[in-house]
């Protein structure tokens, strides 16, 4: 029987170190500001609205979770996105298959808010 148990677990630590050779690492995540040139972006009804988000929403399952829209803003006839991705080629993957334009996608160097007056160097 603990022979039996000393195979068992062999083999299940053998296992487990091949399974971790071939595992690729998860990709970095970086995140964008995505900026969409849409007209008439500021007159888009609540129902406009819910219907492009279901459909981005849609591709993002797709594309799976090395890409998340984690919020937009619209302002005038722009719509401007916070994207989590590895890269700005699947951000414009994701826009090409939801519908949407990506007029401009920047990587996110830093985020400002009024706290950091209070942060010591």
């Amino acid at each position: 029987m603990f022979k039996r148990l000393i195979t068992t677990l062999a083999l299940a630590a053998w296992t487990c170190a091949a399974l971790a050779q071939s595992a690729k690492p998860a990709p970095a995540m970086q995140r964008f500001l995505i900026e969409r040139e849409m007209p008439g972006a500021y007159k888009m009804t609540p129902e406009e609205f819910r219907d492009a988000a279901a459909k981005s929403n849609a591709v993002l399952r797709e594309l799976g979770p090395d890409i998340q829209w984690v919020h937009s803003y619209v302002a005038g006839d722009k719509v401007y996105c916070v994207y989590q991705a590895p890269s700005a080629a699947l951000i414009r993957e994701h826009a090409e298959r939801a519908g949407f334009p990506a007029n401009k996608i920047t990587p996110i160097s830093a985020v400002l808010d009024p706290t950091i007056a209070h942060r010591k160097p």
